[in-house]
């Protein structure tokens, strides 16, 4: 068993109570300086528990040295040994814990075999590019085959390949692995990546515990919503007005949205008729207005002010000004209409968008 357990332990401010499950891989997303560090930190116990404790199968650790918890801890910042081959670096943890040399030399090889190292075992680390040396710092925590994993953004720095390549490892390593595994990040598009369970947090605390297509589809708060995405999900600010087959959200100011919302499809707004509310809508859900949209009483289309245009692989992001807020589109409609500057027509459609309550921040529940 490998189970991990904090009881209201001090995060700033504020008190966290979480479990990882044996064998499960959970990813902390938060933005940076929110604790996500911290909370690996002191399960490592390379911080102290102020307050609260934490338990380790059950078993409390707040005052056990680092080496004595079998816990692998790596973190962006990670540095090999520069005098020491590669060999050296994988091998030091193994000869700390009095390893024989042959049981030492059996796991490099395995691990260097796995990370594609094979061939630098003999090299100083200071000759190999970022991404080798990263994958050493990974090889050397998997010679250790603890319990217990944490990684705190261990790709820091990479390109998008790079990093890519590196969770790829992490994800073979969670599936022939018995152990349990903490990974760290306050990068939104690499906490979805995962798509594992998700723990949202912020210096309010936890904001949301589930797994990453829930959060994606149903965010907890204005926070989520606006933290997780790339690019985020569009907030636009308004209020409601009552109707006789439902409801109308109208963007604030000279703002041009205006959104009719079947009252079935938000049963639990109508007590916010008249309040400040945010409708939130994934870029990927606005469009260019087809003329069949056009007359369609049920599609939201408005006009707006296209500013800059940024060219996707498959897609492109189209930057539009409402009058009231700046908003993303993610058209797969643009091809080659120019670099911006032009009043265009734009839809969406009311069943996928979100209402937040502005004032308390919280989603407005969806009816089926």
């Amino acid at each position: 068993m490998a189970s991990i357990t904090l009881n209201n332990v001090g995060l700033g401010s504020v008190s966290l109570d979480l479990r990882v499950r044996d064998r499960e891989l959970v990813v902390l997303a938060a933005p940076r300086s929110c604790g996500h560090s911290s909370i690996l930190r002191m399960i490592a116990g390379l911080d102290e528990v102020t307050h609260g404790e934490i338990l380790l199968d059950e078993q409390r650790i707040n005052d056990v040295p680092p080496g004595d918890r079998d816990v692998a801890f790596l973190s962006g910042d990670y540095t090999p040994y520069p005098r020491m081959s590669v060999y050296e670096n994988l091998a030091i943890g193994l000869e700390h814990r009095k390893f024989a040399k042959t049981e030492i030399r059996k796991r490099v090889l395995a691990v260097a075999e796995m990370l594609g190292l094979e061939k630098e075992l003999e090299a100083l680390p200071l000759s190999l590019l970022l991404e080798q040396q990263r994958r050493v710092g990974l090889a050397r925590a998997m010679a250790l085959q603890p319990k217990v994993y944490l990684f705190d953004e261990p790709f820091a720095g990479l390109g998008p390949d790079g990093a890519r390549r590196g969770r790829t490892e992490i994800g073979k390593l969670h599936k022939r692995s018995s152990a349990t595994i903490i990974y760290a990040t306050s990068d939104p598009a690499e906490a979805l990546a995962y798509g594992e369970r998700m723990v949202v947090i912020n210096q309010a605390g936890l904001l949301q515990d589930a797994y990453a297509a829930t959060i994606f589809r149903e965010p907890a708060d204005l926070f989520v919503a606006g933290f997780l995405g790339d690019p985020p999900m569009n907030l636009v600010r308004g209020t409601l007005k009552q109707e006789r087959d439902g409801l109308l959200f109208s963007e604030d100011g000279d703002g041009t949205i205006a959104v009719r919302l079947p009252a079935s499809r938000f049963p639990n707004a109508e007590n916010l008729v008249g309040k400040p509310v945010v409708l939130g809508i994934r870029p990927q859900e606005i469009e260019i207005a087809s003329p069949m949209e056009n007359g369609d009483r049920l599609a939201a289309s408005f006009r707006v002010l296209v500013e800059r245009v940024e060219l996707r692989d498959t897609a492109t992001d189209i930057y539009i000004q409402t009058g009231a807020h700046e908003l993303i589109c993610r058209s797969y409609q643009w091809g080659d209409q120019g670099k911006g500057g032009n009043r265009l027509q734009f839809a969406i459609q009311p069943g996928n968008v979100h209402l937040f309550d502005a004032s308390s921040g919280q989603r407005i529940m969806r009816g089926p």
